[in-house]
Formats: C-alpha cells, structure tokens, sequence
C-alpha cells in the first residue's frame, strides 16, 4: 500500500526526504503525525529529481490508530529495500505474512481512509477496521507486468492493541496500494528480453529478441531486481510466442547479494547449478539477453560474464551481441518513405535534413501506378504500395527498370473505405494487410509478398480492422479496430504452427494499449515496446502521445502537438526523426526541436 499526495494543505508526510547533490545527502524534513480524528486522505508526493530518495519513518510510541495506518501508508510510499520500517507498523504475525512483492495497485489519488462504525470507531474495545478506498488506474502483478484498470478500490485494515497498549495492523491486503503519482516516482518501466519461440516457422535461424516491459522499483537496486526477473521468465502475456535461453530454475547463485559492474564496466553474475554444462552457444545467448536487459539502466554495463560454481561459463560483450542474437531491425533504416504529388513512391536519406525527395528506384517510383499508402520491406529491396482506389496491392523490387507486374491481392469493398488498409512488412519478408470489406474482413499475410495470401484467424476479433503495424521482432502486432464509431488500439501476439508456406498463423491475447482514447487515427512502433499514437479522448481534442504496449504511459515528454495529423511514423532506431503527415504535408520532428516542413506529400513511412 502506498499513498499519492496532491497538496491540498494538508500535514506533512511522516518521512525523511533525502536529496543526492554532489555526493552529499540533505534531509529535508519529517514531521509528526497527527494524534487524533479520522484518517484523511494521504497527501500526495510532487514528483521529484530521480535523485530524491525518501526514506520511511517508524511508528512513534502511543501512536494512535489514525497515524499507524497513515504513517503506514506513508512508508509503503518511500525507497526502503524490503519494507522494514513499514512492517514496524504491523504486528509480528502480520509482519511474517504480508507480502509486498504480490502486487502494486495504482489509484487516480492517495487511498482515503475511515474508521468503520461509529465515530472513532472501536477504539475502546482493543481493535479498529479502517476502510481505504480510491478509483483505479491500472495494477502491477507478481511477475511485475502492468495492465490499466478501472473501477473503485476498496479495502480494509484491521488493527488491535498488544499487551503494551501499543496499536498495530495485524490484518491487511496483501501488495501495495498507492497514487498514481507516487506509482510514477517509485517505480519505472524497463525492458527484460526473451527470443522469439517461432524460428522454425519464419525460417530465421538466429534468436530474435523480443521486449518485455516490467515494472522495478526506481531506487531499490533496479540492476539486480532486472537480472532476477529476466531470469523468472517471461511475463504471462507475453510467454506462448517467447522462450528464454536460461535453463528453468535458474536463479542467482546464493548469496550474491547486489549486482554492480566494475570499474571496467563489466557485470559478473554468479548462477546457481542450473546452468552447469551449458554449451558456449547458449551461453552467449543468455549474456546477450542479459546484456539488452541492462542496456538502459545505470550504470552502464559493456560486458557480461556469467558465473556457475565460482568459474566462468562465458562472456559476451556490447558489441558482440549481433553475433549472438537480434534485437529490433538488424539495421537503421537508410530513407524516410512517402507518396508525392503525383502518386508515386519517394524518398529521402532519413538521418540528413534533405527536403527534395527523389523518385525511389523500381516501378512504384518511376512508373505510372498511381498509389495512396506504401510500405517498404525492412531491409529496403523490395516496396509494397496501394493503389490510388485502394483495391489494388502491388509489391516490387526498388531495383531501377524493374516491372511491375499484376496486383497481388485485390478487395472487393464497395468504396474506398472498405478496401485495403495501408500494408505492413514484419521482419521476415511477410506482408500484412487488412481487407475492409464489410462482407469480408480479412487479415492477410503474403509470404515474401507474393503467392497466395494467408487469411490470418483474429478469434474473437470484435469490430473490423483499420490499421496494422507489425512489430520488429516478428511476434507482435498493433492493430487499429473500428466498432460503433470507436477506433481502438489493439496489441496481440503472433502464432505460427508449421513450415513456411505449409503454416496456420494466428493473432492472439488481444489487448487495448489506449483505454482512454475513443478515435485512435494514427499509429506506429516508436521502439521496442512504445507506439506513438494520434488520438482523442471523449469529449477532448486531438492529441499525439507515446504508448507502451502494456497500456501505460512511458516516462517521456510527448512529441510537440501538431494539428490535423493523418499519418505518423516512427523509425526502429530511435534517433531520427518523428515524421507525420498533416494539413501541412510532410513535416518532421528531430530531436529537441519543434516540427518543421519537409516538403508536399502524404503516406510518409520508415521501412517496416
């Protein structure tokens, strides 16, 4: 349980503020708590300098019910390791038994809390209920895995008196409970990596790596709390299209204590006995998973060298990772993607502030097939456009001279808004497309862009699809579904069973990344598990913001606002440029700028 405070003039939380500056820690205050009345809600945290560590303080003696629930409360909200100080606040029995760890739920503000009964509640018989209510945002479970959540929040706390007359908790809902901006302050979101379980079916011989968002806590030792979930396995969503290279089982050696690289910025990670005799090859593809695991979090780590019984079983360095395994596209892409004036497939170089575009090579820029969207595969030889009316799919090489040919696939949707969605290549060469047609939607998927086209089954798919973006890795996929005059965004999974070309393909655990928005217009991938999506909320304006999948929100600024957005798109590499399509044609936003004009256009793209 925690607490978020909203600065509504209300007494000081019961903790010790340390502020890191320079090496030199200030405390900033601790006040008492209050000695009589109700319990109010708990005041809210500003949001403070990833520095600030808080730090609880424990019950003072004869504290009354009131300040042992909320100084309780209170130290659910601070930086200590395992809860030490606020498991003073219980009793000894309840102390042993509540698990923390269990869940995180994340309430709009601060839980309220009451006294049941009559006022004062029953403060003379020994014991007291409090009620701690609230309106939910989302919930982190066991594994750490967010998912949003809605509804009210209700529970209880139960406190008794021991023989010295002193009150304590001895009964209490297991997990945490807190505001959404303490939620924001204490924890943060980072990716663990599992690979991609469906090699055999994409033909892919080397493991792709797959993101799998987790919340840690900030300031508690985010470095081991990464390598001992990464090492429990892939969160529930996620697990039937992923597999870990570490054996089941296999923990952290005992005793290891805190994981931290040396001064060569090398991390050492002694195992326990599951991983004797494992080969070199595996070996590695457990130091990369490690190593993309660690990318992103301080300090920084260079090497991995993984340890079973005291002896090294290998090490893998940064750079050496490609060797042993992909993450995201195997390169950045070389050129920005739109259609011109004329209907025809252009390009820019996608790290240069080029404004002329140049006709791409191959017969969607240089002939006479007059296209509405495009898609361009990931390694940039081959290019997919729809045609003008959008019953048309052609696909061909962005080799000069080459031809055309006939259309690979055709809808039979009676207007142009039942007809094909703009097509999406994943990272096998395959092609993504939705037909709208309202007598038959379909997801389909063409191997390599030709042949026959696969009807992908979607289960229960409730509505029709109006937009696709598959993911780098191969095994996720953003769909935009239309019901009712709502647009949704959707993240599923990708199964395959079988051979290439002889294989069932599904998507499945469909989930909304955006249950707050009703008209999502505009997506695209914007990195390993962030989308960047356009959209408006009921009753509200347009608005671009970045998404995870998991449905919360990334500790971003959101790009600068821009009106009238029809398209938008998002590179792998996640140092170029965001480029949209808006009333004002073709216009980009590089790094710490504003917006600015390309150039006319629309259908703008990066390779995928």
């Amino acid at each position: 349980m925690g607490a978020d405070r909203e600065g509504r003039g209300r007494r000081t939380p019961a903790r010790v503020v340390v502020y890191a500056a320079g090496g030199v820690l200030l405390l900033a205050g601790c006040a008492s708590m209050p000695d009589s009345g109700d319990l109010r809600d708990v005041e809210s945290t500003p949001r403070q300098d990833t520095q600030v560590r808080v730090f609880a303080v424990p019950p003072g003696e004869d504290a009354t019910p009131p300040e042992i629930v909320q100084g309780f409360l209170e130290a659910l909200t601070s930086d200590d390791p395992h809860y030490k100080t606020a498991r003073r606040y219980l009793t000894g029995e309840a102390a042993k038994t509540w698990r923390p760890e269990l869940s995180a739920t994340v309430l709009t503000d601060g839980p309220g809390a009451k006294a049941e009964g009559t006022s004062g509640g029953r403060e003379e018989t020994g014991e007291i209920t409090y009620m701690l209510t609230g309106t939910k945002v989302a919930t982190v479970d066991a594994q750490q895995a967010y998912a949003p959540a809605t509804g009210a929040y209700g529970r209880t706390v139960h406190l008794t008196q021991d023989e010295k007359g002193q009150w304590r908790i001895d009964a209490l809902p297991q997990g945490v409970v807190m505001g959404e901006s303490d939620f924001q302050r204490t924890y943060m979101s980072v990716n663990k990596y599992y690979f991609a379980s469906n090699t055999e079916a994409t033909g892919n011989a080397q493991p792709t790596a797959v993101a799998d968002p987790v919340y840690v806590r900030r300031r508690v030792e985010p470095m081991t709390q990464m390598v001992r979930s990464l090492l429990t396995g892939p969160t529930r969503w996620l697990r039937p299209v992923v597999r870990s290279s570490f054996p089941t089982g296999t923990a952290l050696a005992k005793g290891a204590g805190a994981l931290t690289p040396d001064d060569r910025n090398k991390l050492t990670v002694p195992l326990n006995d599951k991983v004797a005799g494992i080969g070199t090859n595996r070996c590695e593809e457990m130091a990369a998973q490690l190593l993309f695991t660690l990318q992103n979090l301080g300090p920084a780590v260079e090497e991995v060298e993984l340890q079973a019984d005291g002896a090294e079983l290998c090490s893998l360095t940064q750079s050496a990772t490609d060797a042993a395994a992909l993450r995201g596209a195997v390169r950045s892409p070389d050129y920005l993607y739109f259609v011109d004036a004329r209907d025809r497939l252009v390009r820019i170089p996608a790290d240069s502030s080029e404004k002329k575009p140049d006709p791409a090579p191959g017969a969607l820029g240089e002939g006479d097939t007059a296209l509405r969207s495009v898609a361009v595969s990931r390694d940039e030889r081959t290019a997919a456009g729809v045609g003008l009316d959008g019953s048309s799919l052609y696909v061909g090489s962005l080799v000069s001279g080459g031809s055309l040919g006939d259309p690979v696939l055709r809808s039979h949707g009676r207007t142009e808004q039942d007809r094909l969605t703009t097509p999406s290549w994943d990272a096998h060469d395959g092609l993504w497309v939705a037909d709208r047609d309202r007598d038959k939607p379909r997801l389909l998927l063409l191997e390599e862009g030709k042949g026959d086209p696969l009807e992908v089954r979607t289960g229960h798919l409730d509505g029709r699809i109006q937009a696709v973006r598959v993911a780098a890795d191969g095994v996720r996929i953003a769909l935009v579904v239309e019901k009712g005059g709502k647009k949704t965004l959707l993240i599923g999974l990708i199964e395959r069973e079988g051979k290439p070309g002889e294989q069932t393909v599904r998507v499945v655990e469909l989930r909304s990344a955006t249950p707050e928005l009703e008209e999502v217009t505009a997506m695209s991938w914007a990195g390993d598990s962030r989308l960047v999506v356009v959209g408006r909320e009921h009753g509200g304006v347009e608005q671009m913001r970045y998404v995870q999948v998991d449905g919360s929100s990334p500790d971003v600024p959101a790009p600068a606002a821009l009106t009238g957005v029809k398209d938008v798109t998002a590179a792998d590499d996640e140092q170029l440029p965001l480029v949209a399509y808006s009333v004002d044609g073709i216009v980009r936003l590089p790094s710490g700028a504003q917006w600015q004009k390309v150039t006319e256009g629309t259908a703008p793209v990066y390779p995928g």
